[in-house]
């Protein structure tokens, strides 16, 4: 099969004037930090991307894939070459991306399909100063709330703690004010 020109190697790095990434392996075993330097800048923003796709915010994504180098370089022994290193980079960031999936409590709400289908409703309406305007007509517990919910990615519990009430208020909160903007948004059509 013949690569387009200017298509860069997806497998294994080995350009003419570039170091394999077995190659790379080996000098950070023998204590090249450049090497280890060059093995980052190579990967860093695949693995960032991948964290993200795998659901989790800019800030954890970051998290995961300092970890996964972090984890790579503290196990180089258990990495045996032969051009399987994209594969092992990957299952690292993978096994690491289950385990914080894992420590993520789920809270499920009373009626989650309803409140799904509003959020869904809230997501269609593109004009910010709409948003504006409809987050206007919430209280300042519920304003707040959909806020940190919505535009800050934060799971019922860390609102909870932010706001200083249980779990379950907070999910009123966020369920009480979507049907509050779904209504305002039905009577502005």
């Amino acid at each position: 099969m013949k690569m387009e020109e200017g298509c860069p190697m997806e497998e294994e790095h080995s350009m003419e004037g570039e170091h394999s990434d077995d190659d790379l392996v080996e000098q950070i075993r023998l204590g090249d930090e450049n090497a280890a330097e060059e093995l980052i800048k190579r990967y860093y923003t695949s693995i960032l991307l991948y964290c993200k796709r795998q659901g989790f915010d800019r800030e954890k994504s970051e998290d995961l894939t300092q970890e996964t180098f972090l984890k790579l370089f503290k196990n180089l022994s258990g990495y045996k070459g032969k051009k399987k290193f994209k594969p092992y980079l990957y299952t690292i960031a993978n096994h690491l991306c289950i385990d914080e999936r894992r420590k993520i409590k789920v809270y499920p709400l009373e009626n989650e399909e309803e409140i799904g289908y509003e959020c869904d409703e809230m997501r269609r309406i593109e004009d910010k100063s709409a948003i504006s305007y409809f987050l206007k007509s919430l209280s300042p517990e519920q304003r707040e709330a959909v806020i940190l919910r919505f535009g800050e990615q934060l799971a019922f519990k860390e609102i909870a703690q932010i706001v200083g009430c249980n779990i379950r208020t907070a999910q009123s909160r966020v369920r009480n004010a979507l049907k509050i903007m779904r209504r305002e948004y039905r009577n502005e059509k």
